[in-house]
């Protein structure tokens, strides 16, 4: 008897580079011994809502999905609110695709593909955000908004360049959050122009960003908040600092996380795995230890 296998597809993530693909991919699974469920998303929650719908339903031993970062949390926000819990394959064809990164997977969908069926199963650490999921990345602050404020046709357009244009336009409107930080015994109060707390080699399409020892099943997520800059100069600074990942800047404040609270007197806006998140005063992030499996590449 065969495993049955969900894959859902996004048919306008990146370029729609899928759509060349898609018979390929599906035989390559065919040759796993695999009986494939196959459905494509047509807005937003779809993913989540067919994978709560299917797996509600019936047994899947695999599910794959493809798309961006946005179309992998759906999927795994889905699981997550299921007991039986399967195997996560991620075909990355969104635009930046960070955390692909992570996964080792090739930029080649039917190569990725393949990685599905014969890569390692491991288990990995996500996110949770006032009892939202995110998978590599929570933030807040200058840029953040750029990747679900960028119009999709100039994404499929500009790839990775739409953002950066994007967060340019927003250079002159810098806004700092005065915040409440606390992180076990620590508890900081200052002026952020940026945060993030993410599990990730890659965010924004920058690798290091995060620095250099990240693991996606230690128990513990990389910090990182940005104090408010006084002038261009510094700005300029702090900005290179990130690129280069290194912390070890006056104006950063850096440190692992397990557990965090932030507590602003206004409304802060955030972005989840690229996406709009919510809006709040009051945040609690948690890492789940291992809460999900999914398979990445080999070397």
């Amino acid at each position: 008897m065969k495993n049955k296998l969900l894959f859902i597809y996004n048919p306008m993530a990146g370029k729609s580079k899928i759509k060349t693909w898609l018979s390929s991919i599906v035989e390559c699974f065919g040759r796993g011994n695999y009986e494939i469920v196959i459905y494509a998303t047509k807005g937003k929650k779809d993913a989540k809502n067919i994978v709560i719908d299917c797996l509600k339903r019936d047994d899947y031993e695999l599910v794959v999905c493809s798309g961006g970062d946005g179309t992998l949390n759906e999927v795994i926000s889905g699981i997550m609110e299921l007991e039986k819990k399967p195997v996560i394959g991620f075909l990355p064809s969104g635009t930046t695709n960070d955390f692909a990164s992570n996964l080792k997977l090739p930029k080649s969908l039917p190569k990725a593909a393949k990685v599905i069926m014969h890569g390692e199963v491991f288990p990995c650490d996500i996110g949770v955000i006032n009892g939202k999921y995110f998978t590599y990345t929570a933030a807040f602050g200058l840029f953040t908004d750029a990747s679900y404020e960028t119009p999709q046709i100039y994404k499929n357009t500009l790839g990775r360049m739409a953002y950066i244009l994007e967060g340019i336009k927003r250079l002159p409107n810098w806004k700092a959050y005065h915040m409440e930080i606390k992180c076990e015994d620590r508890v900081i109060n200052d002026n952020f122009i940026y945060g993030m707390v993410t599990n990730s080699v890659s965010v924004g399409g920058f690798k290091g960003i995060a620095g250099k020892d990240v693991l996606l099943d230690d128990g513990l997520f990389e910090g990182i908040f940005v104090k408010m800059p006084q002038n261009v100069i510094e700005f300029q600074a702090v900005i290179n600092d990130l690129l280069k990942g290194n912390l070890n800047s006056d104006f950063i404040y850096s440190f692992l996380v397990k557990e965090i609270s932030l507590l602003c007197e206004e409304m802060v806006p955030w972005s989840l795995d690229g996406e709009y998140g919510g809006e709040y005063n009051t945040v609690e992030i948690k890492n789940l230890h291992k809460a999900i499996t999914i398979i990445r590449g080999v070397d």
